[in-house]
């Protein structure tokens, strides 16, 4: 087990520089790089979303050489190509993630900036989703074939099928704007400072209502249907049938015999499900809900070419995914003492 760990753990090497090197051959060759965002947002007077032209930019034409190669050495493009890339890959190995080029602050303080907006969707979806799609799975693996099993299936399936930012769009719409239910933006009110902590807690859970509603839906579907067939195939195992001819409740079958196996696959998910809640932000919800996430960074960063937060949070996020993935093996032998990595 423990040369196994180490095998991994040292494939960690070359399977990230594999990731940052090509990310940081593509950003060689996309147009419109960080000095002529800066150059852009210069001429018009503003420091926030510009376009940035296609292949025929001319954003330096007019600009004093001397200021344009301030501005080169300022963002560290007045070096080559694989100087650059050394350098990254040096800091990256200290775990300094750099520092935004547009936000004058270190990727880590913005990281940990947005980190509780992503922190707050991501976990509040994870013990929703696993909480009652767990338990709807069982229910529906021993009613299978029933009215029940039918018709939660058919609801699942529609769920499922509706985009979260659509079904976002519709809670909005009539719960934040015909009925005035829920806010419409943020994750707290304006006097969030003045409120005792009962009514903090009471505000926050108004706030996350709708959002969380919109992002538990795809994975609530996935959740309760993998339960309801890994459940199924254990039931009709023969070990079951054996459990049954000795005499066996099917209460003491189904939940001493039979949940154990059947929940591999489950247990298996849950540190990459776990962990993704912390780090995961989706876009669209947080645009939607005006919530300043992980998710909305990420965007920012490609659209404003901003390559310190998208390679250091690249690189964050490829490494806690590969730690992720090796927790998640080794789960399989925690669960089930029949799998050997040797």
């Amino acid at each position: 087990m423990l040369s196994y760990i180490l095998k991994r753990l040292l494939l960690f090497i070359p399977t990230l520089i594999g990731v940052l090197l090509v990310t940081f051959l593509v950003i060689q060759f996309v147009p419109g790089g960080p000095v002529e965002q800066y150059l852009a947002e210069a001429k018009a007077g503003v420091r926030g979303g510009v376009e940035s032209g296609g292949s025929n930019y001319r954003g330096d034409q007019g600009v004093d050489p001397k200021r344009l190669a301030e501005i080169k050495a300022l963002y560290g493009f007045d070096k080559p190509a694989h100087e650059r890339l050394w350098q990254m890959l040096g800091q990256f190995a200290r775990f300094d993630l750099g520092r935004s080029f547009f936000q004058n602050k270190d990727v880590w303080t913005l990281i940990l900036e947005k980190l509780p907006v992503s922190i707050s969707l991501g976990l509040w979806t994870f013990f929703i989703s696993y909480g009652v799609a767990v338990p709807l799975g069982v229910a529906k693996a021993v009613r299978a074939g029933t009215r029940f099993d039918l018709v939660t299936t058919l609801l699942i399936l529609v769920g499922y099928a509706i985009p979260g930012f659509v079904l976002g769009v519709a809670l909005l719409v009539v719960f934040g704007g015909q009925l005035q239910w829920f806010p419409l933006r943020g994750l707290t009110s304006a006097n969030w400072d003045d409120l005792s902590w009962g009514a903090r807690i009471v505000d926050y859970l108004w706030h996350i209502t709708l959002p969380v509603t919109a992002m538990v839906l795809g994975s609530f579907a996935v959740t309760s249907m993998l339960t309801k067939n890994a459940f199924l195939e254990e039931i009709r195992k023969q070990y079951v049938l054996t459990a049954r001819a000795k005499g066996l409740g099917e209460r003491q079958v189904l939940w001493k015999h039979v949940f154990r196996n059947a929940l591999i696959p489950i247990v298996t998910g849950l540190p990459a499900a776990f962990i993704g809640a912390f780090f995961t932000g989706s876009l669209l919800i947080e645009t939607l809900f005006s919530l300043d996430g992980l998710g909305l960074l990420g965007y920012e960063s490609v659209i404003r070419r901003d390559y310190p937060v998208v390679l250091g949070t690249l690189y964050l996020f490829t490494l806690i995914g590969l730690l992720t993935k090796l927790i998640s093996d080794l789960c399989y032998v925690w669960v089930d003492p029949r799998v050997k990595f040797d």
